[in-house]
């Protein structure tokens, strides 16, 4: 993977983290970098997921895979927002 492949990856995380958070109603107690990584693995999952479903490649934007990375981010900020609550 070259540099600009991890920025760009890096860069996606952040999105799509940040738009899981917006999903959610309320406020969010974890960081910014739990939201990147959890961007981060959204964005892999979702793609791999679309890739499975048969969506991954399509004409145009490829709205199914990025709501598939969204609705993942989301589970993921309240998934790490739960475990950090229980501390």
């Amino acid at each position: 993977m070259e540099i600009s492949g991890i920025l760009t990856a890096i860069v996606i995380g952040i999105v799509i983290g940040l738009l899981g958070r917006l999903a959610l109603p309320g406020r969010q107690h974890i960081g910014i970098l739990w939201t990147l990584l959890v961007g981060i693995v959204a964005a892999l999952v979702g793609t791999a997921l679309a890739g499975a479903f048969g969506v991954a490649d399509t004409k145009g934007i490829d709205w199914i895979e990025i709501i598939i990375q969204i609705a993942l981010a989301a589970v993921g900020v309240a998934g790490v927002e739960q475990l950090k609550g229980r501390r």
